[in-house]
């Protein structure tokens, strides 16, 4: 399972009925996040530090934890990593530097399951978790690429079209931002020039916060990302990475 925080429990998964029936998250999370959102200043974090440790950061942690053995059984090259710091977790702080929005904090908790060659790089594709009032979804799927790695995507398309029609065939709902008109030394008249057109290749499933906070969330979180992992697949193997 790798690196366990301390105190920190696991879910025994052997891949039964009963995997992940174990609450992780409760309201408190949802009012914590609604409450930052009301007054996001560092004043008020600091006084409330205590409650985003125990209600935000701490189930976070164990989460991702206990999420180790299910990924493993989607893909062994991705990993999910709970070290409070430099691990799977987004920190809740925001990088202001280049941004005219200076609120201080996230408004949401988030968590991104890195391919074990690129634990740095949120541009690598990913599984992704994200928290946040009346708006949680799984999500997968390469984020803002680098040209090299869209570029990489777009040849795996037209060179692999058995390999792009089977995440077709999985109905995933491809999201993000296309381009208005055909990459240059693309045929406009290629069959899937709508995706070659795609500038990233993200999909997402919704959660209520009803279900996150239920036992089984765990298990629901796990089969979406199975359910995404044929994109998955297809992307990791064109930007070159093992599967």
């Amino acid at each position: 399972m790798g690196w366990t925080p301390s105190g920190f429990s696991l879910v025994t998964n052997i891949g039964g009925v009963g995997m992940g029936e174990t609450s992780y998250f409760g309201p408190e999370l949802f009012q914590f996040l609604r409450d930052l959102t009301a007054d996001n200043r560092r004043e008020w974090f600091l006084a409330n530090k205590e409650r985003y440790e125990e209600q935000v950061k701490e189930p976070m942690l164990r989460f991702i934890a206990d999420f180790s053995f299910s990924l493993q059984q989607i893909s062994q090259s991705y990993e999910a990593d709970p070290r409070p710091t430099g691990g799977s977790l987004f920190r809740i702080y925001r990088d202001t530097r280049f941004s005219r929005d200076k609120r201080p904090y996230k408004t949401h908790a988030a968590a991104h399951f890195r391919h074990r060659a690129t634990r740095t790089d949120v541009h690598a594709p990913g599984f992704y978790l994200h928290l946040e009032p009346e708006g949680c979804f799984a999500g997968a799927g390469l984020w803002h690429p680098e040209p090299a790695s869209l570029k990489k995507v777009r040849q795996a398309i037209v060179e692999r079209p058995g390999g792009w029609e089977a995440v077709l065939r999985s109905k995933l709902t491809l999201e993000g931002e296309k381009l208005k008109r055909p990459p240059p030394g693309y045929d406009p008249a290629h069959p899937r020039i709508e995706d070659l057109k795609r500038k990233e290749f993200v999909t997402a499933m919704p959660f209520t916060e009803a279900r996150v906070c239920g036992p089984r969330f765990l298990g629901s979180y796990a089969a979406a990302c199975r359910t995404m992992s044929p994109l998955m697949e297809f992307l990791t193997k064109a930007v070159g990475l093992e599967w």
